[in-house]
């Protein structure tokens, strides 16, 4: 399965930047090609279960999926897993590390599609779209604790 992860270091705290990655309800204000978010339910504490929708579009691509997004604020922690939509397969987890200067963020995310063919056009510019993924994250978090 394709696997894509990224690390930064940013002068957030990890509590600002888990607040941040964990407000699915915003993601279409900030997201590139989040036209919608949905939250279906919120239940626990720790973690926090999460069930959510993304309706994500790119050109002729619209699609809607759900995910599983488990809250472990004590670790600082963000897991997602794939419900129903358009994947085979799609796992991710955001990690926060408070550093010196900072915070170090962690993402990894691997995904397989249902569609082959989708899965061969889009796996030429996945890469791409996750970096503009966390790089999205980093221009939000510098607007809001900048």
């Amino acid at each position: 399965m394709p696997r894509h992860s990224e690390t930064r270091e940013l002068p957030y705290t990890p509590a600002q930047m888990y607040d941040l990655v964990a407000d699915v309800a915003r993601y279409p204000e900030f997201l590139p090609w989040t036209a919608a978010a949905r939250i279906r339910s919120r239940e626990g504490e720790n973690p926090e279960v999460m069930l959510a929708d993304l309706i994500i579009s790119f050109k002729v691509f619209r699609e809607s999926f759900g995910s599983k997004v488990m809250l472990w604020p004590d670790e600082n922690r963000i897991e997602t897993e794939y419900l129903d939509g358009p994947f085979r397969h799609l796992k991710s987890e955001w990690r926060f590390e408070e550093t010196a200067a900072g915070c170090r963020v962690q993402f990894w995310i691997d995904y397989e599609f249902r569609n082959p063919l989708i899965g061969r056009v889009v796996g030429t510019v996945f890469d791409q779209a996750m970096q503009r993924v966390v790089a999205a994250f980093e221009t939000r978090a510098r607007k809001l604790y900048g």
